[in-house]
């Protein structure tokens, strides 16, 4: 047990009191994010950019510049989400919907776009030396594919961040972030909940249609 607190805590003694205060102010608003976004409250964008541009910050002290590429995206990705999620406030349709083909297509090609551009990141910094950098890369374009899904609520988003969630919460103990892979675990657990509620949603609008 106390391998397993040696490992976690190991980081943090070298962190300034600053970094570990912002990380886990990082964390609850990452939390509250998600768990709005469960309810499809659009109170999960402000929330998130909070989230979001606190671990842009994090990931520069850290040289995790896949991470920070992503964080970038999600804030640039949550203006454009309160944008669309405004239009149901304003009577205009936008549900949840399963995604077309040409939303799948779409969503490939961000995820390719995006492991190409995190590549050419790496190898401008001269940092592809590390395993977690490979791993980086493809739970960077997992997650560029997902924050877009579900900026057009679609239901399949929910899957992609399960799939992206299960490969970080150890990547990010690796990388030295404790607080941020208690943090993907909560994402996790919400994110099948997330899933759930969505689907449920999702066939009563079906049976009511």
């Amino acid at each position: 047990m106390n391998q397993i607190f040696d490992f976690f805590l190991e980081p943090y003694r070298t962190a300034s009191t600053f970094n570990i205060i912002i990380e886990i102010i990082a964390v609850i608003f990452g939390i509250a994010s998600v768990w709005y976004a469960q309810r499809e409250n659009i109170l999960v964008f402000p929330t998130g950019i909070i989230n979001t541009v606190i671990f842009v910050y994090l990931c520069y002290v850290f040289t995790l510049y896949g991470d920070l590429t992503i964080n970038i995206y999600y804030t640039l990705m949550s203006v454009y989400g309160w944008y669309m999620w405004k239009k149901t406030i304003k009577g205009e349709e936008i549900s949840v919907t399963k995604s077309t083909s040409k939303d799948w297509k779409t969503a490939i090609l961000i995820f390719t776009t995006t492991i190409i551009f995190v590549v050419c990141v790496y190898l401008y910094f001269d940092r592809f030396d590390r395993i977690t950098d490979y791993i980086d890369t493809i739970t960077t374009g997992i997650f560029f594919a997902a924050m877009w899904l579900m900026a057009n609520k679609k239901i399949e988003h929910w899957i992609l961040w399960i799939v992206a969630d299960i490969i970080s919460i150890p990547l990010y103990f690796v990388k030295g972030l404790g607080f941020t892979g208690l943090q993907f675990i909560i994402f996790l657990i919400l994110a099948i909940q997330g899933y759930r509620a969505w689907k449920t949603h999702l066939n009563n609008n079906h049976q009511t249609a």
